[in-house]
């Protein structure tokens, strides 16, 4: 059985451990097993943070992800010199190029660079760039449903998820088109090949 191991990092402040939790509701809410093992730097906003998320068809032996990550979806440059490590073989890493002006160095990865940033305000709040990310993510991957994170969303936040709802949604989406156009665009260049 398949386990997705997925490690989210950035700043504090960037809703990585919301992004995190988000995923592992949704793998709740669709019967799944999980895990979401939160980790902060000495500060909190601003400083460094990630979370290791694990959802599975089977029961999780430990919440660490050392050096199998399935996927790494970084928020910032110091993510990347963290992270791009401990990703597996022909795994994922989803980089905020809003950020992160360096490139991805292991060639044996799917990489992508998502203009977290600029999509969240096109979306009408800058703030929302880990949903994005995490809209990418899904369609990269769809291990888990964008209703499922939807509905989890709704049981997260509660009372405040009636106003922004919307605005999430629509910034799920965005990372999930931005993902197409770019798959896409590979897709094309291997028929000019």
């Amino acid at each position: 059985m398949y386990c997705e191991k997925v490690i989210c990092a950035g700043f504090g402040g960037q809703g990585v451990m919301s992004l995190g939790q988000l995923l592992a509701y949704a793998g709740m809410i669709e019967g799944k097993h999980v895990s979401w093992l939160p980790s902060y730097g000495p500060e909190m906003r601003g400083g460094t943070a990630y979370c290791c998320v694990m959802v599975s068809e089977q029961p999780i032996g430990s919440p660490l992800i050392t050096e199998d990550a399935t996927c790494a979806i970084v928020m910032n440059l110091p993510s990347l010199i963290k992270f791009e490590a401990r990703i597996a073989r022909g795994g994922l890493l989803l980089l905020n190029s809003s950020l992160i002006e360096q490139k991805a160095t292991r060639t044996d990865l799917y990489v992508h660079y998502i203009p977290a940033v600029e999509a969240a305000v096109a979306c009408g709040n800058g703030k929302m760039a880990n949903m994005v990310m995490l809209g990418a993510y899904l369609e990269m991957t769809g291990f888990v449903r964008h209703a499922s994170v939807i509905e989890a969303f709704q049981k997260v936040f509660d009372n405040k998820s009636k106003l922004i709802l919307q605005q999430n949604s629509t910034a799920l989406n965005k990372g999930a088109k931005i993902i197409q156009d770019q798959l896409l665009v590979t897709a094309d260049d291997s028929l000019d090949d």
